[in-house]
């Protein structure tokens, strides 16, 4: 069941990475709101070689995207790409209750900022605890046969918490 009134930002790589586990509807099944900055639906559409995402972007109507109220905000994040710069900057705006970001400076940013935080594997985790998927392993490898970087730490523990090792 979708948690009630928490307003979720999410990056494009968890997108593209839930995507390619064939996963995407796991946003929707876990929050009631999902969110994406204009940068985010720009990078996906832009598709890259192989399209990955674009027509599943498209078929996502339960995703939103919502514009920025002040697009100087992303401004101020400079280090970061638009995508992620419009995704802590929309969090802010609306106040989110969980930004989904993977990208380490990103997410950094997003402590900083005291934004609530968790990435492509926190919410695979949080799907298994829910019953909504089994196995977190095969959907770790699908990341990754697909183009996903994942350090094998950060893959371990996940398998840890999970159970999986």
């Amino acid at each position: 069941m979708p948690e009630p009134e928490r307003l979720v930002v999410v990056n494009t790589t968890p997108i593209i990475a839930l995507v390619l586990a064939d996963q995407l509807p796991l946003l929707r099944h876990l929050y009631t709101t999902v969110m994406i900055p204009p940068a985010v639906q720009a990078e996906i559409r832009t598709g890259g070689p192989s399209g990955i995402g674009v027509r599943e972007l498209e078929a996502a109507d339960w995703m939103r995207v919502v514009p920025l109220q002040d697009p100087r905000r992303a401004d101020l994040l400079t280090d970061l790409d638009r995508g992620e710069a419009e995704v802590l900057a929309l969090a802010q705006e609306i106040y989110a209750g969980l930004v989904i970001v993977d990208e380490r400076l990103a997410r950094r940013h997003a402590k900083r900022l005291g934004l609530p935080l968790t990435g492509t594997l926190g919410l695979l985790l949080r799907a298994k605890q829910a019953q909504l998927i089994a196995e977190v392993k095969p959907l770790i490898i699908a990341m990754r046969t697909g183009g996903i970087w994942l350090s094998d730490a950060l893959v371990e523990e996940a398998l840890t918490i999970a159970r999986e090792i």
